[in-house]
C-alpha cells in the first residue's frame, strides 16, 4: 500500500481547517458540532480525529495560522491600506465574524487567551518595531492604542457589517501623529 504523501496529509489538516473557519465564522463556535465539521469538509469523522482530538484543537490552529500583515512602515495612507485589507477579508472571507469568535472563545478557554494574547503582544511588539524614531515608552503607548482600534474596528465589522474605515482611519492618523 503506497504511503501518503506529507503534502497530501498537510492538504487535509488544511482542509479541515479551512471548513471550520468557514462554519464557525457563520455559525459561531457553540453552534458548531463535530458533525457538522465533516460535513462542511467532506471527509469523515476518522479523518478529522486524525488530526485534531477536538474542537478546541481546531480552534487553536485556526488561531496559530492568523496573523495581520502590517505594512512596513505606519503612515497615514499605510494606516488607511490596512483597515480597507481588514474591511475586505471581512466581506470576502467572514473574518471580522470570525474573529469576534476567537476572542470571545478566549474568554472562556485559557489555551485560547494563552495564543490570543501572544497574538497581541507580537502584534504591538510589529507596531513598536515600525517607529524606530520614537522614544519606547510612546513607541508602546502608540501600538497598544493601534491594535485596541484595529480590533475595535474589525470587532464592529463582526456587528455591524461593511463599515467605512474613514474615521478609523482618521483615528489611527492622529495616534501615529501625536
Amino acid at each position: 500500500m503506497p504511503r501518503v504523501s506529507q503534502a497530501h496529509l498537510d492538504a487535509r489538516r488544511q482542509q479541515i481547517i479551512d471548513a471550520a473557519r468557514a462554519r464557525f465564522a457563520t455559525h459561531g463556535f457553540a453552534r458548531t458540532s463535530m458533525t457538522d465539521l465533516v460535513a462542511a469538509s467532506g471527509l469523515s469523522v476518522g479523518a478529522i480525529y486524525r488530526y485534531f482530538q477536538s474542537k478546541d484543537q481546531i480552534v487553536a490552529a485556526i488561531c496559530e495560522q492568523a496573523g495581520q500583515e502590517l505594512p512596513a512602515e505606519l503612515t497615514a495612507r499605510s494606516a488607511r491600506d490596512f483597515l480597507q485589507h481588514i474591511r475586505t477579508l471581512a466581506r470576502e472571507e467572514d473574518h471580522a465574524r470570525l474573529v469576534a469568535q476567537i476572542y470571545a472563545e478566549a474568554a472562556v478557554s485559557p489555551l485560547l487567551a494563552t495564543l490570543v494574547r501572544r497574538q497581541l503582544d507580537d502584534l504591538r511588539a510589529a507596531v513598536v518595531a515600525r517607529l524606530p524614531d520614537r522614544e519606547p515608552v510612546d513607541a508602546e503607548r502608540i501600538a497598544e492604542a493601534f491594535v485596541a482600534l484595529c480590533h475595535g474596528y474589525t470587532q464592529q465589522l463582526a456587528v455591524r457589517g461593511d463599515l467605512d474605515p474613514a474615521p478609523f482611519t482618521a483615528a489611527l492618523t492622529t495616534i501615529l501623529e501625536s
